[in-house]
Order: structure tokens, then C-alpha cells, then sequence
């Protein structure tokens, strides 16, 4: 086996660490303290073709592969998680939707407008009666007489709602017949009908903004029909799963961050004369954290593998990606947790970043399918039953 990089590869990592070291991790702090959403920094992200990683040049995109992608997210996220929360929902959710199901049009002008920064991009499944189980949405997508859609509904825990100019929705366009009856479409924020609720205060991730959206007879062109009527939850649990890759890859990024401030703590911090690092309950943990680390950082990549030959010669990622989502999130989790923990009193103040790679992980066993969604993903993927 391989496991080395591509220079490409190399060069995309090397870029985004350096512009994630001195451009967001400076105000992570602060944009966090004030739930600040991070504009400026997403515009300029953009232009280094940050939100559009694996979008082909011809609509903006950097034109690279799922790798690169990967390494990428873990940068960013590794110096701000709330701005790879943005990030991942612009590349694998709304980009990575319309490139495999869109039409040619609908690439142009609004994957386009997503990767360059001119916009920010948003995808709406959950609802406030439906989370997990994504098919009872009640929102509702009914034709009028030029043939166009009318939108009535609510969705909730929308990652950018505040800011997107441009939302991948799904709603209930034949109502009876369950997920079947559930078609995608793409709408404009700034047309009449459209509301965006207040801001959610949120535990972690709190400079990526999230709200409730309205849609009250909120009219839709047709052609703004992503793919083909009542295909709308394949499409969206397909795009979920290149998703749970882009969170797999945020986890590992808060994940390493928090390794590493441990691993510079544990050499400078002393404790009965002695750096804590030579204690061996310190080094039972940082060993744990070191293999955790190891392992979603490989599992994410497989994945991120896996999508890719998916791509070239057809078939499924899915369980690679639930199993690297899984891994990952709860490795971010566990190994956050024994951070602080390691870091004591200071690990709990805000004047470490500790308690915010804390706040932030655990968001990764939630959203995107919890992580009770990931072993029943992975759990009938491997027994073929339901």
C-alpha cells in the first residue's frame, strides 16, 4: 500500500495550513466569543479556491480530488472548526450536489457563484419535527399554473442560513408516498417568500451561523428543480455521504489540534518537580490519543479513497464514509475531553483554546447523521438486513 501524497496533494496542504495559521486561527478566539460569522475569511477562501475544492475549473472550482479535500478541511478545521463547518457544507453539500445532479445551467450559475465566494451556499433536509428521520418533513413543494414551484415550510439547523445566498432544499412535492415523494430544488434566498429566523446560540461552532428558515408561498421557477422529481432523498442521502467525509475530515483537524497543544503542554508543564509528560497516566492518555488520532485520520482518507474510486468505475462509499465519520467524531470527542482534562484548571479557561475544541466536537457526533445513524448505516451495510 501507498501512502503517500501527490504533490499536488502537498502543495494544497502546505498552503491551507499557512493561511490557517495566520489568517483564522489569530481571531478563532474572538469570532467565537462573539458568534461572529468570519466573512471576510470566507471570501478570501474562495479565491484560493477553498470552497470549491473538487469542483472542475470550468465553474470556478480548483479542479483536485477527494485527498485534497481532506487535507485541506483538517487544516482549516485544526485552526478554527466553525469556518470548516462552512466550508464543508459549501464543498460536499450544496457544490457536490448540483455538480453530480444538476444541469449544465444550473452548474454555471450557481456552483459558480459558490466557489469563487461570490456566495455562500446552504442545504436544508432537517426539519424542526425531523432529524434523524429526514422523510417525515412536512415542508411542502406544490405546482402552480405556469408549471412553477410553490414553496410553504420550515427548516431548521441550517449551517449558513443567515448568509446563504443559495440553498439546496428538499420537500414533499407528492405527498402520501413517504421518501418517494420528496424532490430537490435550488432557491434563491433574496426572492419574495424566503425568511431566515434568528441566529441559534449554539455550544460550539459558534461563528458559523445557524437558523430556522420559512418559506410562506415562496414561488420557484421549474427549472430550478435539482434533478428529477421524487428523487430528492437519494440525492440527499448521496450527497450526505460525501458530506460525512467533509466532517470526518473536521473532526480529525479539531482532533490534532488538541493532540498537539497537549503534547507541547505535557513537555513544558511541571508538577512535583517533573515535566507531567514523564507521569505515566499522562502517557497512558497521550498513547490513546496518538492511536484515535492515527486511526480516523487513515479511516478518513480511506474514504475520501473510496469516494474517489466510486467516481472513476461506479459504486458505493457509503459505509467508508459512516465508518470515518464515526471514528472521527468520537475520537474528537474522547480526545478533546482528555485534553482539558490534561491541561486541568487552564484547559477549562478561555484563555486556551482547549475548552472551544471541546465545544466544537461535539457537534461532529451530530449532525450530518448522529452517530446512533452510523452504526445503523454500517451495521446493515455489513448484514444486509434492515
Amino acid at each position: 500500500m501507498d501512502f503517500s501524497f501527490t504533490e499536488d496533494q502537498l502543495s494544497i496542504q502546505s498552503m491551507v495550513r499557512d493561511f490557517a495559521q495566520k489568517r483564522i486561527a489569530p481571531v478563532a478566539a474572538e469570532f467565537d466569543a462573539k458568534g461572529k460569522f468570519p466573512l471576510e475569511n470566507i471570501r478570501e477562501m474562495g479565491q484560493l479556491g477553498l470552497m470549491g475544492i473538487e469542483v472542475p475549473e470550468e465553474y470556478g472550482g480548483a479542479g483536485m480530488d477527494s485527498i485534497a479535500y481532506v487535507l485541506a478541511m483538517i487544516e482549516i478545521a485544526a485552526a478554527d472548526a466553525a469556518t470548516s463547518t462552512i466550508m464543508s457544507v459549501n464543498n460536499s453539500l450544496f457544490c457536490n450536489g448540483i455538480l453530480k445532479y444538476g444541469t449544465e445551467e444550473q452548474k454555471q450559475t450557481y456552483v459558480r457563484a459558490v466557489t469563487t465566494g461570490e456566495a455562500i451556499g446552504a442545504y436544508a433536509l432537517t426539519e424542526p419535527q425531523s432529524g434523524s428521520d429526514a422523510s417525515a418533513m412536512h415542508t411542502r413543494a406544490t405546482r402552480d399554473a405556469n408549471g412553477d414551484w410553490v414553496i410553504n415550510g420550515k427548516k431548521s439547523w441550517i449551517t449558513s442560513g443567515p448568509v446563504a445566498r443559495y440553498i439546496v432544499l428538499f420537500a414533499i412535492s407528492t405527498p402520501g408516498i413517504g421518501a418517494k415523494g420528496v424532490s430537490a430544488f435550488i432557491v434563491d434566498t433574496q426572492l419574495a417568500g424566503f425568511h431566515a429566523g434568528k441566529t441559534e446560540p449554539k455550544l460550539g461552532i459558534r461563528a458559523s451561523a445557524t437558523c430556522e428558515i420559512e418559506f410562506t408561498d415562496y414561488v420557484l421557477p421549474k427549472e430550478n428543480l435539482l434533478g428529477t422529481e421524487g428523487k430528492g432523498f437519494s440525492i440527499a442521502m448521496g450527497v450526505l455521504d460525501a458530506g460525512r467525509i467533509g466532517i470526518a475530515s473536521q473532526a480529525v483537524g479539531i482532533a490534532r489540534a488538541a493532540y498537539e497543544a497537549t503534547l507541547q503542554w505535557s513537555r513544558e508543564r511541571k508538577a512535583f518537580g517533573h515535566p507531567i509528560g514523564t507521569f505515566q497516566m499522562t502517557q497512558s492518555k497521550i498513547a490513546d490519543m496518538k492511536c484515535k488520532l492515527d486511526a480516523a485520520t487513515l479511516l478518513t482518507l480511506r474514504a475520501a479513497w473510496a469516494k474517489g474510486q466510486a467516481e472513476k468505475h461506479g459504486g458505493r462509499f457509503g459505509t467508508e464514509a459512516a465508518v470515518a465519520k464515526l471514528t472521527a467524531s468520537e475520537a474528537a470527542m474522547w480526545i478533546s475531553h482528555q485534553a482539558v482534562q490534561i491541561h486541568g484548571g487552564m484547559g477549562y479557561s478561555k484563555e486556551m483554546p482547549l475548552e472551544r475544541y471541546f465545544r466544537d466536537a461535539k457537534i461532529t457526533e451530530i449532525y450530518e447523521g448522529t452517530s446512533e445513524i452510523q452504526r445503523l448505516v454500517i451495521a446493515r451495510a455489513e448484514t444486509g438486513l434492515r
